[in-house]
């Protein structure tokens, strides 16, 4: 990446923070309507590394709110769609694959892939894996920031940052945080989540877009909140690096801690 590509972040970071989160390497779980945002804006602000873990493809009812989804993308891997996508942006960007579907068993081996994470984004939809992330994370003392419920929201006004332990108001939230305290696990797992009811959908409605028999129930889904979900994931990701000595920046904005 040339200096010139990241000269405006310079000019608001500093070099040094720049220079931290070009040496800095993260872990990307789930590359849908929250993760695929999230691992483009963090390849925008110049880390050095990036681990994309997808085992789906794109399908036309990704659309509406995934930043791999395009008619051209329709069928292929979401992970080398993301990938191709990040090389155009960043070149010099350090990528690596994992299109094995993700779940408790195969979560140590993804996390000892390299020797230090500084950090690592849960946007992973199935329960299981999600929690076994989560909790390895935090047993391994890996940074580790999670969203919650996306879906069937429709307001980003309330889309906010918390530890599980301080979550309120989000079902998803509720669920996550009672099965990781079960596991022993009670705080040290940042969460951006939005205490907004969710918006109820017809039985009618989520019947005549299920994709099959038995299959998961379809949930509404809105670009404007999916895509702030992972922009607020990244920064809270990257926010240890931006200014780890405590500088006050101009205007008196402080980032704040993961």
């Amino acid at each position: 990446m040339s200096e010139e590509s990241l000269s405006r972040l310079s000019l608001l970071l500093g070099e040094d923070a720049v220079g931290r989160l070009r040496q800095s390497a993260f872990l990307v779980c789930g590359l849908g309507g929250v993760g695929s945002w999230a691992a483009e804006a963090l390849a925008r602000s110049g880390v050095g590394a990036l681990m994309l873990a997808d085992f789906d493809t794109v399908k036309e009812s990704n659309l509406n709110r995934q930043l791999v989804a395009l008619n051209s993308t329709v069928g292929r891997l979401k992970a080398e769609v993301m990938a191709e996508r990040l090389r155009d942006i960043r070149p010099d960007l350090e990528i690596e694959l994992v299109t094995e579907r993700l779940a408790p068993e195969n979560i140590a081996a993804l996390l000892d892939r390299r020797p230090h994470w500084d950090g690592v984004l849960d946007a992973i939809d199935e329960r299981p894996a999600k929690l076994a992330l989560l909790e390895a994370c935090v047993r391994r003392g890996i940074p580790v920031v999670s969203s919650m419920g996306a879906a069937n929201k429709l307001s980003p006004d309330h889309i906010t940052v918390a530890d599980i332990s301080k979550t309120a108001g989000c079902p998803f939230a509720k669920l996550v945080r009672k099965e990781l305290r079960r596991r022993g696990v009670a705080h040290g797992v940042t969460c951006v989540y939005s205490p907004e009811l969710p918006v109820e959908t017809t039985d009618e409605a989520v019947e005549s877009l299920r994709e099959a028999p038995g299959a998961k129930r379809p949930l509404g889904s809105i670009v404007t909140v999916t895509e702030i979900f992972g922009l607020r994931c990244a920064q809270a990701l990257m926010e240890p690096l931006m200014d780890s000595a405590g500088r006050a920046h101009r205007g008196g904005w402080r980032p704040g801690k993961v």
